[in-house]
């Protein structure tokens, strides 16, 4: 259906563009930089107008001028560029038309399979063309999936000039799975009224709401003396450790959570005798219990810290990101356009909170309501991730359609 699709996707995929959290570069990795010209030389060629790198944020901007004088929004569609915190280099995709709904070998050498007894959803996709990795990286469909659909939802438009739409910008964005990418967007510049981020998992989700999210690093001050002589001297930081995470409710963790539920994740533990630390992610849908979450990690500390003298126990937490809820409830058009544009099509709108946050979660609250839609991938971040070929072109008939309808 679109002829460049996969190409572009396949082209795309095997550019590493990994970011890296510890970089105080932006963006933070050169390659991202890289794949940036790249992608500028590419909207020049399927004729986009006002392409633009922004050095201040590592954005690639452009531009498709309405072809209609009536008073339309603008509309802006926006993926992410960069890939998880998992092996990316010298991907490998593989092709498997007609999948039959049995397992693929992904790698026989290294006997790495993906199978549907491990990942029930393989099944969604008999008959269609599924693209995996070899096993060894991830595949990247986690954003490039995305970008290729914007691409060739562009690339629709300009070739059916009879399909009427209003302005539409395009941005392709770093450090998504970093969470910093969005920090420094330029929504006064952007010019959309409202947007959508290209960014989510299998057909038919549609996402305007997301966790508020916190950062926690946990500071512990121990003193390490002789043990044989610790007696009312020593100050375990490593079982001061253990002593917080306890105190959290148990069973408030990612493996035991779903929907709506709030969590603390326990990202990393660092330490001996004398000093210890952890790095937790605090995550809640609802405002107050997203606040009362974040105390509750305060009155630990000041409850452990209650038999000494000075503090030994500190916590330092940083916000994230909110619910974009509490933004585009404000102004539901983009999402009952693009819920209209998916019955139109015949798929059925998966509306549901998303248990992360997206590059939209950032923008809505920058002034730009943005929510999230599918780009059909399936298992990020990792090396059983894959796409289908029918999804794709299936997020790529949502953003024509939005386009299409909104002109109406």
């Amino acid at each position: 259906m679109y002829d460049n699709l996969v190409e572009r996707f396949l082209k795309y995929v095997k550019i590493e563009t990994r970011s890296d959290s510890t970089s105080t570069t932006v963006p933070s990795t050169q390659s991202q930089v890289e794949f940036a010209k790249v992608l500028m030389s590419d909207l020049d060629d399927v004729g986009m107008e006002e392409i633009e790198y922004n050095e201040a944020n590592g954005f690639v901007t452009a531009t498709l001028p309405a072809n209609t004088d009536k008073d339309i929004p603008v509309i802006g569609y926006i993926a992410h560029m960069d890939t998880a915190d998992f092996n990316a280099a010298n991907v490998e995709p593989k092709i498997h038309k007609n999948y039959d709904g049995e397992e693929i070998i992904l790698n026989e050498d290294k006997g790495i399979k993906l199978s549907p007894k491990d990942f029930p959803n393989m099944r969604n996709y008999i008959g269609q063309t599924l693209i995996t990795t070899d096993g060894t990286t991830l595949l990247g469909s986690d954003d490039k999936s995305g970008i290729a659909e914007v691409f060739s939802a562009m690339e629709c438009l300009i070739a059916n000039p009879d399909v009427k739409h209003g302005k539409i910008r395009v941005a392709f964005g770093p450090d998504e799975e970093i969470g910093v990418g969005a920090d420094r967007f330029d929504v006064d510049h952007f010019g959309a009224d409202f947007a959508y981020t290209i960014d989510g998992g299998p057909v038919g989700e549609l996402q305007f709401e997301s966790f508020n999210a916190a950062g926690a690093n946990v500071l512990i001050q121990g003193k390490n003396v002789h043990p044989g002589t610790a007696k009312g001297k020593m100050v375990n930081a490593l079982k001061l450790a253990l002593s917080f995470d306890e105190a959290l409710p148990d069973h408030e963790v990612p493996e035991q959570t779903e929907g709506r539920e709030g969590f603390f994740h326990l990202l990393g533990m660092t330490g001996t005798v004398e000093g210890a630390s952890m790095n937790y992610i605090i995550r809640d849908h609802d405002k107050e219990l997203f606040i009362k979450r974040k105390q509750l990690m305060r009155d630990i500390a000041i409850r452990l810290n209650a038999p000494f003298e000075e503090e030994r126990v500190k916590v330092v937490m940083d916000d994230s990101y909110y619910n974009m809820r509490e933004i585009i409830e404000k102004d539901m058009r983009p999402v009952d356009l693009a819920e209209q544009a998916m019955k139109n099509l015949d798929i059925e709108p998966d509306i549901k909170p998303i248990r992360g946050g997206t590059d939209g979660s950032k923008i809505s609250f920058m002034g730009l309501p943005t929510p999230n839609i599918f780009a059909g991938g399936e298992n990020f971040h990792g090396r059983y991730e894959f796409v289908t070929v029918e999804s794709m072109e299936k997020a790529t008939n949502v953003l024509v359609e939005i386009a299409r309808i909104a002109a109406e």
